[in-house]
């Protein structure tokens, strides 16, 4: 985003000694509904002292008082480039975030409290959970903590954790950041939320049309377009429609080989980006699926006595992930300004699975909460006989999701994938 800023800069001839000496004249005009007028240089060094402007508020930046009688005497060159610079770029450089805003959409991995208020056995908004979050409260992240997502937005500047969409913070100024719509329980597969009543990925993608009204009423149509357009849309989904479906469910594993229902869920990814892009969204990145043989509750299930990582599921996930790929390149070539990464989530966890002492824990068949076998959501709760005193010795949480300390090695890995989304 610097390099940008600065080559553009320096393409309209704003931009004197960049990287010298000098400091140069300024590039970037921020006006004030007040009249206060603050100047960012071209400078590299100098572009950070925005970020301490603290006499202009953020929200009340009006291109239009370029204009006015106050910036008469600043060289048009200069208003120009501020023309230039979009709302969400500027507005993003000024509060230090590499990204205007991140958009979440899923499952239980990334849900931060949209199932609460849902009449649903599939929520987290109830101790244990939350015991080593903020003010160690319960928020419906299935952690301990911190999810990876929330790691990731504070690694990109966010100062604030997306809200989720079904809460009363989703409102106001805190719609600028974007915001979260994962619920858990839901899947590529509508069917897989409707069996349990949560959000499903289309009812999410009403949301997301919902909260795009929404801003329109407080930034203006053009300034929407240029915070989605800029913002990051992240997907996390398919681990609840092979684990609470599709392996559970005889309707289906009877009647599909697990090729076939994979092959279902790539033509609703498929369509989910489809619908995305059409929306606005430039810049996407889904996740692959985790090891799903490898967590605790897949053992307990599905492994026959056995404390090691089932492959017959695992093996479902690489070849669900290839096709993943596989399609995702497709839907690159069809649409040229896409920018569409896999964040493959399978080869971090399975690591810190196979070689926890390596990576500094101590437990990994177990989860912390409860017997760590079978428990999550409503089993996994403050009455639950066994949990641990510290969960970063833990690689889980609860039967299905990773602690804290896991999450932050997920959360390097997944960053350092998709740090092309962030760049111009």
């Amino acid at each position: 985003m610097f390099a940008s800023f600065l080559c553009l800069c320096k393409a309209v001839g704003v931009c004197d000694g960049v990287g010298g000496g000098q400091h140069g004249r300024m590039g970037v005009v921020l006006v004030a509904k007040d009249g206060r007028v603050g100047r960012v240089s071209c400078n590299f060094l100098l572009i950070k002292l925005v970020y301490d402007f603290s006499v202009l508020n953020v929200y009340e930046i009006s291109f239009e008082q370029l204009h006015s009688q106050a910036l008469l005497n600043y060289p048009p060159k200069m208003k120009f480039v501020a023309l230039l610079i979009p709302f969400a770029i500027l507005l993003s450089m000024v509060k230090g975030q590499l990204v205007p805003a991140m958009f979440i959409f899923g499952d239980s991995i990334v849900d931060v409290g949209n199932n609460n208020d849902l009449v649903t056995l599939v929520k987290a908004n109830f101790p244990p959970y939350g015991r080593d979050f903020a003010h160690h409260e319960p928020t419906g992240r299935f952690c301990n903590g911190k999810l990876a997502i929330d790691i990731i937005a504070e690694g990109l500047g966010f100062t604030d954790h997306q809200p989720a969409y079904m809460s009363d913070k989703a409102n106001g100024e805190m719609l600028l950041i974007g915001v979260n719509f994962a619920s858990a329980a839901s899947g590529y597969y509508n069917a897989t939320a409707i069996l349990y009543n949560t959000f499903s990925l289309s009812q999410q993608l009403e949301n997301y049309k919902d909260y795009k009204n929404k801003l329109t009423a407080i930034t203006g149509k053009s300034n929407t377009s240029s915070i989605i357009s800029n913002g990051i849309h992240l997907i996390s989904s398919g681990s609840s429609d092979f684990l609470q479906n599709y392996y559970i469910n005889p309707l289906l594993f009877t009647s599909y080989t697990p090729n076939m229902f994979s092959d279902i869920l790539i033509e609703s990814y498929d369509n989910f980006i489809q619908n995305l892009y059409e929306l606005g969204a430039r810049r996407i990145g889904v996740t692959t699926l985790p090891p799903l043989g490898c967590l605790p509750a897949a053992i307990t299930a599905f492994g026959h006595g056995s404390n090691q990582c089932v492959a017959r599921l695992n093996n479902n996930a690489i070849s669900f992930n290839n096709k993943l790929n596989h399609r995702s390149q497709r839907l690159k070539r069809r649409f040229s300004k896409l920018k569409l990464v896999v964040l493959d989530i399978y080869s971090p966890l399975y690591t810190i699975i196979t070689k926890p002492d390596e990576n500094g824990f101590a437990e990994v068949r177990r989860a912390c909460c409860g017997t760590g076998l079978l428990e999550t959501s409503i089993l996994c709760n403050q009455h639950s006989i066994g949990t641990c005193s510290n969960a970063s010795q833990y690689v889980f949480w609860d039967s299905f999701h990773p602690t804290e300390a896991a999450n932050k090695i997920l959360a390097t890995n997944l960053s350092n994938s998709g740090s092309s989304l962030i760049q111009p």
